[in-house]
């Protein structure tokens, strides 16, 4: 491991001191050694470009688009970029409107294009790319009013239009006649008890695999009905899960089945066609609880821990909150049995409650009221997106903060460092390891920062001498670390040093003695993160640096 001496660091930082508008306010915030090393894929909504940032928030990559994104994006397996993006009809002009999905390689150049957008559909919000490189698109499709009574809709809930939720699965690689290769309609999947002159009149509470067409929660005339925001795909169970908000739940559904089949109550591995066969979130939905039922509030980006990593199996969901003005991330272990989701009697689909929940200490804290989301990584870490304010960061299992990152696009273009932005939305983000396939030959030398102005810290920091090599070189010991509440060094030299420890921005907040041999220095109430402890004697013969971390 290489060497770097951060004392000069430490100095200018001393020499220009941090003003009132000096601090680090976009960018990298917050990074430490438990952040799993990587490459974050981040699309601002304000502008049609897309980064590519390291752990320092380098840029080592961008693409280029004419179209605002609308509004996922994602990295394949060969390096390319797959993204949504704000084009076509002025219809379906509710939040999360995209109309076009297109594919960039690794070097910006558009190599395919799929329009999903005209006077009776539109692709919104999320797409996902299959094993075989087919993509699932989430869309809206137009019901009209005389259609809606027609299948039970009470007459109160109607307005001009309505726009349910369908999926498409479109083959990139036929380039004439129609690609969509695959479809599931949730107007196929209803149940109303309203009007039982129609077929699909029902007790609600007896069909948790339909979707009551007369669920309603907030205004009750909205085009945009369920608002599904998310979509996800399970290559094992071979099952898509789409995240609607307005019906506070996620839905799980048979990619098995022929288009035919999806359309109908049977067929597929499940051989119940393209009826939902897991739901979670929100029993009033179908009649199985009230209000106070409610697990899900608006959430979004539900989507499956990946085989292998540390909850796999289960379904993690940014829970926005907005009832309750607080966000969550939250991981939910379906109940399978022999292959089927299990339901008791006319109770509620389980689990009562989540498996894991990320929730900041002080809760009000955390909050993002619309967009945003969470993915599990490798090592159990978790990036979330708190899409409202454009902070992107990454938490270990205990809930603790290991790296964090603030948008700097905005309405106004790269904000200055020392100054908020605005307008810096983002839908979510994903993270890619260093074996990723799709880096394999290419070029991941880092360019500069998006922010400008001068960043208040160096990125070298994080690379600093390690804590082994260190106490090997200087015979100075931390004997615990990570440190609680006191640091515990053993000074092998027989003379006093003196010590001060700093923050990642090269701000000293302690000063302290270190007699020869064993002895405690407490450190009060500073916050969790990534310290150095800088200790030399007084001709400077004997210095060095120490990197800890304090985890309460």
């Amino acid at each position: 491991m290489k060497h770097i001496n951060i004392i000069p660091i430490l100095i200018l930082a001393l020499i220009f001191p941090l003003s009132g508008n000096a601090q680090t306010t976009v960018g990298v915030v917050t990074n430490t050694p438990e952040a799993v090393d990587g490459y974050t894929l981040v699309t601002p909504m304000a502008i049609g470009t897309t980064f590519l940032i390291n752990n320092c928030g380098e840029v080592v990559n961008s693409w280029e688009s004419d179209f605002r994104p609308g509004l996922a994006s994602y990295l394949l397996e060969d390096g390319s970029l797959i993204r949504t993006a704000q084009f076509g009809t002025g219809l379906f002009t509710s939040g999360g409107n995209g109309g076009r999905i297109e594919h960039f390689d690794w070097e910006g150049n558009l190599i395919w294009e799929f329009d999903y957008s005209n006077t009776q559909v539109r692709q919104h919000h999320d797409i996902e790319v299959l094993p075989n490189g087919n993509v699932l698109v989430l869309a809206w499709e137009l019901i009209t009013p005389d259609e809606a009574l027609a299948a039970g809709r009470n007459p109160t809930f109607i307005g001009d239009e309505l726009w349910p939720d369908h999926v498409v699965e479109v083959d990139p690689t036929i380039t004439s006649g129609n690609p969509i290769v695959w479809e599931w309609h949730s107007w196929d999947h209803l149940v109303q008890d309203y009007d039982p002159t129609k077929p699909n009149y029902g007790v609600v509470s007896d069909h948790p695999e339909l979707i009551n067409l007369n669920y309603i929660e907030g205004s009750p005339i909205n085009a945009d009905w369920m608002h599904c925001n998310g979509i996800d795909y399970n290559p094992e169970l071979d099952q898509i899960v789409i995240s609607s908000r307005n019906f506070n739940e996620f839905w799980v559904i048979d990619h098995s089945t022929t288009t035919e089949e999806a359309a109908s109550h049977s067929g597929g591995n499940s051989g119940k066609g393209g009826d939902i066969l897991y739901r979670w979130g929100n029993p009033y939905a179908y009649g199985r609880g009230t209000l106070d039922d409610k697990k899900l509030f608006s959430q979004h980006d539900a989507n499956w821990i990946k085989p292998g990593y540390p909850g796999e199996g289960g379904i993690m969901v940014f829970n926005n909150g907005p009832d309750r003005m607080y966000s969550t991330v939250e991981v939910v272990r379906p109940p399978i049995v022999d292959n089927e989701y299990e339901i008791e009697g006319n109770k509620p689909y389980g689990p009562e409650e989540s498996e894991w929940i990320y929730e900041a200490p002080d809760p009000f804290d955390f909050y993002s009221k619309n967009i945003s989301g969470a993915n599990r990584l490798p090592n159990g870490n978790t990036l979330i997106c708190e899409g409202a304010l454009g902070k992107l960061f990454e938490v270990d299992l205990a809930g603790n903060i290991v790296w964090e990152y603030i948008n700097p696009l905005g309405n106004s273009g790269p904000s200055q460092q020392g100054f908020p932005p605005s307008g810096n939305n983002v839908f979510k983000a994903n993270k890619y390891l260093p074996d990723f396939s799709g880096f394999d030959g290419k070029d991941l030398t880092p360019g500069s920062v998006i922010e400008t102005g001068t960043p208040f810290w160096n990125c070298e920091l994080y690379n600093a001498t390690s804590i082994a090599e260190t106490e090997a070189d200087h015979g100075v010991h931390l004997i615990m670390n990570p440190v609680v509440d006191q640091l515990i060094i053993e000074n092998q030299w027989d003379m006093e040093l003196q010590g001060s420890l700093w923050t990642l921005t090269g701000k000293q907040i302690m000063e302290l003695d270190i007699p020869s041999g064993k002895n405690a220095s407490p450190i009060g109430n500073i916050p969790n993160g990534v310290y150095f402890l800088q200790f030399s004697n007084r001709d400077g013969s004997v210095q060095g640096t120490l990197k800890l971390v304090v985890r309460r």
